[in-house]
C-alpha cells in the first residue's frame, strides 16, 4: 500500500470512528432486555447459552428453564454445572410434543415450567433468565400467550430474559427489545447426518 493510500485509509477510518463514537455516546438507556431467538435455523438455544456464559463471566447469576427439552442429556448442562450456584437449571419438559403424544401432560408440564420461570424472574439475585423453547409451548397453546407476555413485560427493570424456539408469536415479538431470526441455508440433517454429541446436544 502506498503512503497516499495509507493516508486515505487512515482518514477514512478516523471519520468512521468519529461517527461510531457519536452513535455509541448517544445511547444512554440501561435496562433489562427481552430477547427472542426464533426462526427455522439452528443455534437459537446455543446463542442464548452464549449470553448466559457472558453473564456468568461477569460474576452474575443465571436461571434456565427448559420448557420442552427433557428427553436427553446435554453437554451444555454439564458444562454450566461447573459454575455451581451461579446457575440455576430446571429441565421441566418431557420431550417434544410428538414424543409424549399427550396434550394434557404437555400442558401440565408447561404450566409447571412457567411457574418455575416466574419464580426465577422474581429472584433479585438472578440477572438473566433463559426460557428455552418457550415459543414452542406458546405455539401449541400450552400456556396463555397474553398472560406470559404481560408477565415478561412486568418483570423487574434490570432483568434480562431470553426466549428461544421457532415460530415466536407476533405479540411476543412486539414486546421484545431484540429479536433474532435464525435462518436456515443448509442443514446436515437433510443429508442424513444424525444429531451428534457436542453439536446438537
Amino acid at each position: 500500500m502506498s503512503e497516499t493510500e495509507a493516508d486515505r485509509h487512515k482518514a477514512k477510518m478516523a471519520k468512521r470512528k468519529a461517527v461510531q463514537d457519536a452513535e455509541v455516546a448517544s445511547k444512554t438507556i440501561e435496562k433489562g432486555l427481552l430477547v427472542v431467538n426464533t426462526g427455522p435455523g439452528k443455534g437459537k438455544t446455543t446463542a442464548a447459552f452464549g449470553l448466559a456464559l457472558r453473564m456468568l463471566g461477569h460474576g452474575k447469576r443465571v436461571g434456565v428453564v427448559q420448557f420442552i427439552k427433557g428427553g436427553w442429556h446435554t453437554g451444555e448442562k454439564d458444562a454450566f454445572a461447573a459454575f455451581g450456584d451461579k446457575i440455576v437449571w430446571h429441565t421441566m419438559g418431557e420431550g417434544f410434543t410428538w414424543e409424549t403424544q399427550d396434550r394434557e401432560r404437555d400442558v401440565a408440564a408447561a404450566g409447571r415450567a412457567w411457574e418455575k420461570a416466574k419464580e426465577l424472574m422474581a429472584d433479585p439475585s438472578i440477572s438473566l433468565v433463559v426460557l428455552d423453547e418457550l415459543n414452542i409451548a406458546l405455539r401449541y397453546e400450552y400456556l396463555d400467550l397474553d398472560k406470559v407476555v404481560a408477565a415478561l413485560q412486568a418483570r423487574r427493570p434490570d432483568l434480562h430474559v431470553v426466549v428461544t424456539g421457532r415460530n415466536a408469536k407476533p405479540a411476543l415479538i412486539e414486546a421484545a427489545d431484540l429479536v433474532t431470526e435464525m435462518g436456515q441455508t443448509k442443514h446436515h440433517f437433510a443429508a442424513g447426518v444424525k444429531a451428534q454429541q457436542g453439536i446438537e446436544f
